[in-house]
């Protein structure tokens, strides 16, 4: 998403808004898989053998490199050292990456088990962007892998480690509201009885994006003082 929004800046051919970049997480308890998946720039088919299929290079960094003069010496961008990715084998025994390039008429997926290479083939997805898929190994008697597939879990990971990320971090939560009844008129004590409540889904950003101490002192509340030190020192 970084790659696109910066290439978006100089190039007049791509025509995208900053909010139609965003990062959407998932996750599926019975094929006990979690997906991450973007909206940006994508990979070309040379491009994941070469980012993904080659560990320490970093196609974040030799984009950095290659933009410096277009954007600046100070060009900030995750992903540039090129080993960050495959930490997802620490829980994943199967990593499948499809992959669209912004502009392609096609589309790649990569996958591997990790341990004995990888393969690429044509792929079905049909917008550009990138689309991470870990199909969790099995649980152990020392590790439980199946805690991953809670939307708590989830939530709690992304807000720790990724709170500050810039682009909206998505995912559908489960949330729940009352539910309004018709009221009888002749009924008695309609008033005590206790209100229903159904659940339902939604697609919730997660992270703030924007960091405490970079916001104004004005603008910060109590409550989000209290909130950034109950969940940075888990202290009540």
């Amino acid at each position: 998403v970084d790659k696109l929004y910066f290439k978006s800046l100089t190039d007049s051919s791509i025509t995208v808004a900053k909010d139609d970049l965003f990062i959407t997480v998932s996750f599926d308890k019975d094929a006990r898989t979690i997906t991450v998946e973007d909206s940006g720039i994508g990979m070309t088919k040379a491009e994941l053998e070469e980012n993904l299929g080659t560990i320490a290079h970093s196609g974040s960094q030799e984009f950095k490199t290659e933009n410096a003069e277009d954007q600046g010496k100070d060009l900030d961008i995750i992903g540039q050292f090129g080993v960050g990715f495959y930490s997802a084998f620490m829980v994943a025994q199967k990593v499948t990456v499809n992959s669209r390039a912004w502009g392609a008429d096609e589309s790649w997926s990569w996958t591997s088990d990790g341990i004995e290479g990888y393969s690429i083939k044509k792929g079905k997805k049909q917008t550009h962007g990138t689309e991470i898929i870990l199909e969790l190994k099995e649980n152990t008697e020392e590790e439980d892998f199946d805690l991953f597939l809670s939307e708590p879990q989830l939530k709690s990971l992304i807000k720790r480690y990724s709170n500050y990320v810039r682009y909206p971090i998505k995912m559908e939560v489960t949330k729940s509201r009352p539910v309004e009844e018709p009221k009888d008129e002749n009924a008695e004590g309609e008033e005590n009885k206790a209100p229903k409540y159904e659940s339902y889904t939604e697609m919730e950003t997660l992270n703030s994006m924007v960091p405490l101490w970079q916001r104004k002192k004005s603008e910060v509340t109590k409550e989000e003082y209290d909130k950034f030190y109950q969940e940075r020192y888990y202290q009540m």
